[in-house]
């Protein structure tokens, strides 16, 4: 079953404070790692700016969507986001989940 991670995170006074070139160094090994994901079936969605002008808008500054074959792999990039330091440079959040649908949902918002 697949399983979904969105991520949520916005620069911290630590990424600011980062000289220009320390920050490439850091960005080109987080690129270099990304590239390795597809061969372990993880599948890369979105990384992009949000959009502030909608209605009820996340105050984060960027967002990753991820879909995962297993928690397994999500486990892994999770394992792997946190060794490479990213925490320590970013206000981050994440929401993960399996694969839903509509009456289930509906019916743990019932529920609650």
């Amino acid at each position: 079953m697949s399983c979904y991670l969105v991520e949520l995170y916005t620069p911290n006074a630590a990424w600011q404070a980062l000289p220009a070139a320390q920050r490439q160094q850091f960005l080109a090994a987080i690129g270099e790692g990304l590239g390795q994901l597809a061969g372990q079936g993880i599948e890369l969605l979105s990384l992009a700016e949000t959009d502030t002008a909608i209605a009820q808008a996340s105050p984060h500054q960027f967002l990753g969507i991820w879909r995962f074959p297993d928690p397994q792999a999500r486990d892994a990039l999770l394992a792997a986001i946190e060794a490479s330091g990213w925490y320590r440079y970013f206000a981050h959040v994440n929401a993960a989940s399996g694969t839903g649908a509509v009456a289930t949902h509906l019916a743990a918002l019932a529920a609650v």
